[in-house]
């Protein structure tokens, strides 16, 4: 078929005079596109879109979508028309062989049967900025996003990274996405239109590295509400949608490789690896499944009376002591993509797009610093990650009818091995500590989704879904040695702490399964109102998540002190000759609160309003109603039943005014009611030892949810394609606000979680994005985009009066003070070469909250710089990409403000001049991530 369309194209050439024969049979270029009102925004289904002076055309979809295909190359008129709007001739629309022309079209309702008559004629560049400058102005409320374009030309690998860009968005631990100052539990997520669940144990929080960036075609991040948004947030609602039907079939294969500057070709320790670590899996590590091997506490009690089945149960424990060491590796991020659709003789088309990606690299923190009240510790963090994906979208359109599934699986191992070497003046001893933490991430979700044009004023759409996700700590192991400091300079060895088992010296097995079913029906239908058009909206629907969590802490014990084994190193330590000699035992100390199971159920409806009440004044209000049940058993530490139910009916109102000051301009003013509810985990008694924070984490049955009123203005103005500059403010007031505290009158501090009964978050954004050909007009400066975001944000919470706190007021959790984004962007060679200087900044914030001992763990600043490369080459089929990440290396720091001057200064020391006391800052942690460089090649079959 190929070669006779060679053979064909040839002729037309030669034929030039004879080409309208053939041009419509035989040609290989398309044009493509999305149709939608300027108004609203709407997209609009039934529009004749055709070749100007003929009879070939098609009609737009249920998505408002358009592909007029089989034309050759050449320039086109398009002419666009549909009922009620002013009909529109597009000239100068280039096509090329092989290839897809995008042309988004705007219509414009004609207000006026003269104005029916009028054809408005304009060229492509010009509709090309107008459908841009309709989806930049025409959002329902205040939204910032990134499309799949923008993300091309950032060097950003995964979800997370892209967030980074969003004005008024941060990222804690290069996941959890904060939004507005607001840390994750304040914030949603959503993935094609449904909701995910979160992927931690410990905390609300979705881990957006888990979706490979080049997968999305775009994000957007609304930062006020509408009823038909889920209600469960006050930051930000973070909508993701994963790529549909292709305009063309392609094969894309990617190979990138990576080197990191404190890690690649250096000492890489590790437990041991298996063949199944590489692909995201681990088997080798999890509790025995033999009929032997006890099943609980009181099965592991029981066989003390028995040396010969203890000695049976402890050599079924897998034996993962062994210490390896080699040079790190280049990282690996590979990628396949492949897309196909077919158009059917009915106008109907098929399309699909499969992806698998893979990625692993072994990264080392060398030196993490913590030098804190009795502690004075160096770690050394090794870790092994390991990442593959797929996703696989389908999707079937016939006139005004559009079914699609959208399916993704994802999964992470990440192994981490800690060594710990230091002094706790506390014990007056020596420390050499081990940790090996190995934990498996998934991800499966699928959603059902129809779209319906029932008339031509009434859209229905529909969505079914389902996710699974698994969380599984396999065998997090650790064990410490120690020596009384005054035998530094002898012979006496470290002696492993392991005649008992405690939360710091054990094993722990743990596994989170959480399935989340929902379903969803919204209707639109359009109504008069005052002689205009206004879209009315209502839908109902429902969620429902199961969550089962299990946890055991088990370990060998030696019978006896015995300083000759004590003093072997750990590949020795539980060695199979000690064990069948019946020197160690099996012990368990598993409390009755390391399990819990979960459920929820959310029912709501809503209804809402999109009203132009003037030309230039748009409305969109209305109210939601959540009806949120929820039920966890557990058990507390005796063994009574600890039951948990909340029960809530809640009614949302909101309301959007967007003003039209010019065609480029808007002013938006809005009210809305949003609410956040306390995870499973925040209310189940289980108590988790973090040896990187020294302390126990535990819920808060009596946690309620949070009630949030919020406020927001906003100016934008669009002074051309793709540049804006908007100035924001917003005001949140809480009412239990949900925030973690922390007893630490013990020698182990104990962390929680709390109601606070009021809190305030308020403060501006402002954007800047504009191409510099306001400086000249060279063509240099005309393709070099300066984009600049940043945010100040203040709040306050007054912590509870229970304890005498250190600090009786503070701000949340995670909230930056401000925020910084600016980069420079440069496109040449026809758009081949395209070159990005990236910047960052995010102030000071609280990343644990203090107590009565220990002040506010606050997390310094940092600069991170990122550059990006990419040339497209071979008729833009290829394309290679180098990026170069944190090219600062600046250190992060998360330090306790003793002296009280808002920043790390450990050589700023305060005497007291009476008691002589001495206070100083001091550091929990301090570290170097590296510089990250990478280069990848990718061919477009």
């Amino acid at each position: 078929m190929k070669s006779q369309l060679t053979l064909k194209k040839a002729l037309l050439t030669i034929m030039f005079a004879l080409a309208s024969v053939f041009v419509f049979a035989q040609g290989t270029g398309k044009i493509s596109g999305t149709v939608t009102d300027k108004k609203t925004g709407e997209t609009l289904i039934g529009v004749s879109v055709k070749l100007a002076g003929t009879t070939r055309g098609v009609g737009t979809d249920v998505d408002g979508k358009y592909l007029l295909g089989g034309l050759a190359e050449g320039k086109y008129t398009i002419e666009v028309s549909y009922v009620s709007y002013a009909t529109k001739k597009i000239t100068d629309v280039e096509v090329k062989a092989g290839a897809v022309t995008t042309l988004n079209v705007v219509m414009e309702e004609a207000s006026s049967q003269t104005l029916k008559q009028v054809v408005i004629t304009g060229n492509y560049k010009k509709e090309s900025i107008n459908a841009l400058y309709a989806q930049q102005k025409n959002s329902a409320l205040i939204s910032d996003g990134i499309s799949s374009d923008m993300i091309k030309r950032s060097p950003d690998r995964s979800t997370g990274d892209v967030l980074k860009r969003v004005s008024g968005t941060t990222i804690q631990d290069n996941k959890f996405v904060v939004v507005r100052g607001l840390a994750d539990r304040y914030n949603n997520a959503s993935l094609d239109n449904t909701s995910l669940p979160s992927t931690e144990p410990n905390k609300k929080a979705f881990s957006f590295d888990i979706v490979p960036s080049s997968l999305v075609d775009n994000i957007v991040v609304n930062k006020t509400a509408t009823p038909d948004l889920a209600a469960d947030f006050a930051g930000g609602s973070i909508k993701i949608i994963t790529k549909d039907i292709p305009d063309q079939n392609f094969m894309e294969i990617s190979l990138g490789t990576g080197y990191n500057s404190l890690s690649t070709f250096k000492d890489f320790f590790n437990g041991p690896r298996y063949t199944e670590n590489y692909f995201g899996f681990d088997t080798k590590r999890d509790l025995p499944s033999s009929s032997t091997f006890p099943r609980n506490t009181a099965a592991t009690e029981a066989l003390r009376g028995n040396q010969q089945a203890m000695i049976a149960a402890v050599n079924q424990m897998p034996k993962v002591w062994k210490i390896g060491q080699h040079d790190a590796p280049l990282t690996q991020n590979h990628q396949f993509t492949l897309g196909r659709v077919k158009n059917f003789k009915d106008q109907s088309k098929f399309g699909a797009i499969i992806s698998l990606t893979y990625r692993n690299a072994e990264q080392t923190r060398p030196v993490v610093d913590r030098e804190y009240y009795t502690y004075d510790y160096a770690d050394r963090v090794n870790t092994f990650s390991s990442n593959i994906g797929a996703m696989a979208n389908f999707a079937y359109v016939k006139g005004n009818n559009k079914i699609s599934f959208k399916n993704l699986y994802n999964r992470i191992l990440d192994d981490r091995f800690v060594y710990r070497e230091g002094t706790d003046v506390g014990r007056s001893s020596d420390i050499k500590y081990y940790a090996f933490d190995i934990v498996q991430k998934g991800v499966l979700k699928s959603s059902l989704d129809g779209d319906h044009k029932i008339s031509a004023n009434n859209k229905l759409n529909w969505n079914l879904s389902y996710a699974n996700i698994i969380n599984s700590q396999p065998d997090q192991r650790k064990i410490g040695y120690l020596r009384n400091v005054g035998l530094r300079n002898t012979n006496s060895p470290f002696l492993a702490v392991n005649t008992a088992l405690t939360k710091e010296n054990n094993r722990l097995f743990s596994d989170m399964d959480e399935t989340l079913i929902g379903g969803t029906v919204n209707d639109q239908q359009t109504v008069k109102l005052f002689g205009k058009n206004a879209n009315l909206k209502f839908g109902v629907g429902s969620n429902y998540r199961q969550r089962n969590f299990a946890a055991r802490l088990m370990g060998l014990t030696l019978k006896q002190a015995d300083q000759d084994i004590q003093s072997r190193p750990i590949e020795t330590l539980y060695s199979t000759s000690l064990i069948n000699q019946g020197l160690y035992e099996l012990s368990e100390i598993t409390a009755n609160s390391d399990k819990y199971d979960a459920n929820s159920l959310t029912n709501f409806g809503y209804v809402m309003l999109d009203q132009p009440i003037t030309d230039k004044l748009r409305a969109v209000y209305g109210v939601r109603a959540e009806k949120f049940n929820l039920n966890l058993n557990s058990r507390g530490n005796d063994g009574s039943p600890v039951k948990v139910k909340k029960d809530y009916l809640d009614f949302l109102p909101s309301v959007n005014l967007t003003y039209a000051l010019t065609e480029k301009a808007n002013l938006r003013a809005s009210y809305y009611r949003t609410l956040a509810r306390p995870e499973f985990r925040e209310l189940a008694p289980f108590d988790y030892y973090d040896y990187e924070l020294l302390g126990n984490v535990s819920g808060n049955p009596s946690l309620e949810r949070t009630l949030i009123d919020n406020a927001d203005i906003r100016y934008e103005i669009y002074p051309g394609a793709g540049e804006i500059f908007s100035v924001s403010a917003f005001y949140k007031k809480f009412e239990n606000a949900i925030e973690p505290n922390i007893y630490d009158q013990n020698s182990t501090p104990a962390f929680s979680f709390f109601n606070v009964p009021k809190a305030t978050n308020y403060g501006v954004e402002i954007e800047f994005r504009h191409s510099l050909r306001i400086l000249g007009e060279s063509d240099f400066l005309k393709n070099l985009m300066f984009y600049a975001n940043g945010t100040l944000v203040k709040s306050k919470i007054t912590n509870p009066t229970d304890q005498n706190f250190i600090t009786k007021e503070r701000p949340m959790v995670g909230q930056a003070p401000y925020s910084v984004n600016a980069g420079l962007q440069y496109n040449a060679l026809d758009n081949n070469l395209n070159l990005s200087l990236l910047y960052n900044r995010i102030g000071r914030r609280i990343a644990n909250a203090g107590g009565q001992r220990f002040d506010n763990v606050w997390e310094a600043p940092r600069n991170v710089v990122d550059f990006q490369a990419n040339y497209s080459f071979y008729k833009k089929k290829a394309q290679i990409k180098l990026n170069v990440n944190d090219i600062m290396n600046n250190p992060a720091v998360f330090y306790f403000d003793n002296n009280k001057d808002k920043k790390y200064s450990p050589a700023n020391v305060i005497v007291d001049p009476v008691s002589g006391a001495v206070t100083k800052d001091e550091l929990l942690s301090r570290y170097k991530l590296g510089t990250n460089v990478s280069l990848s090649l990718s061919y477009r079959f």
